[in-house]
């Protein structure tokens, strides 16, 4: 069985939304720094190995993020 690993829902996500300066909160809090945002109110994207900590869950006001 596959481990879960953290999957932008991108029609729900919104960066301008979430935060003033449109960086998105789940990258900001995600340590590993599997979640990468290449500029202000673009959405974010997992490019890594997910470890399935769920902070970035936690963190997305929009509930634009879940583990698959």
């Amino acid at each position: 069985m596959a481990k879960p690993t953290a999957t932008v829902i991108f029609d729900r996500c919104k960066p301008d939304q979430c935060s003033p300066d449109g960086r998105c909160p789940a990258v900001k809090v995600c340590e590993k720094r599997v979640l990468k945002q290449d500029a202000p109110g673009e959405p974010p994207y997992v490019f890594t190995l997910c470890l399935a900590c769920g902070d970035c869950i936690e963190a997305c006001p929009l509930d634009a993020i879940e583990l698959r």
